[in-house]
């Protein structure tokens, strides 16, 4: 894992150096949570996270600004629609399914997105230079046959609504904020954050005293992410009550 990490910062930084000396955009593959915590770490400045919704988890890394480039970057991301070539007798098909036949295919991870799944169709962010594969070779998730192309953007409302939710807090700690929100205990949220399975604003959170603040999106693995929204009282005994946005 050492060494696996080490790869990533070299290659992140090579990226950032090429960028600047060549004064062209360069992109990553996609990052999950961990991945973009360690390029937190490594490279300060001059870049932007781009994952095709705001909302998305696994981005790119686009490094360069258009104030020295002089024009807008183009992302290297596009959008194919799998859907089942009959709807009748279609599986009912989960994100593991779509995920679990692109890896089948020998498409690393890396090359792949968010997957959103409505109406038992997979809408996937991938790489440009994947997606060809994709479209000749994906023909079917799980028992289902599917075609596959690509959509020019998402239709609309197709992106889950967040959940509001008031939960009632001692403090704002990350390990106190995360019990309330998934109903687990405060050792099991402390594991959690032990454990480097909790992102703050795409940062690794190691510490579960680390406060959290308003409009800050929490990430737990295995668990799903949240915003905390506000503070919206105190209750008679001196808690904080909150409301989170979970999705």
């Amino acid at each position: 894992m050492a060494d696996e990490t080490q790869i990533l910062k070299n290659r992140l930084k090579e990226l950032s150096s090429r960028a600047q000396n060549r004064g062209i955009y360069m992109y990553s593959d996609f990052l999950n949570m961990h991945e973009q915590a360690v390029l937190f770490d490594t490279v300060k400045y001059g870049y932007t996270l781009i994952g095709g919704f705001p909302e998305a988890e696994r981005k790119i890394a686009c490094f360069g600004d258009e104030n020295d480039m002089g024009y807008p970057p183009s992302p290297p991301i596009v959008i194919l629609c799998i859907e089942p070539l009959s709807a009748k007798f279609s599986d009912n098909l989960t994100h593991r399914d779509f995920l679990g036949s692109l890896t089948g295919l020998g498409i690393k991870r890396e090359t792949l997105g968010d997957i959103i799944i409505t109406d038992n169709k997979g809408y996937l962010f991938c790489l440009e230079n994947i997606a060809p594969y994709i479209i000749d070779n994906l023909t079917k998730v799980r028992h289902t046959s599917v075609s596959c192309g690509i959509c020019n953007k998402l239709p609309e409302n197709i992106l889950p609504e967040p959940t509001p939710k008031i939960i009632i807090v001692a403090s704002l700690r990350a390990d106190s904020v995360i019990s309330a929100v998934y109903n687990i205990s405060r050792s099991k949220s402390s594991a959690l954050i032990d454990g480097e399975k909790v992102f703050i604003n795409g940062r690794l959170t190691t510490n579960s005293s680390h406060p959290v603040k308003e409009n800050d999106i929490v990430s737990v693995r295995s668990y799903g992410r949240f915003r905390f929204k506000e503070i919206s009282g105190d209750t008679r005994k001196g808690r904080l009550r909150i409301i989170c946005e979970i999705y």
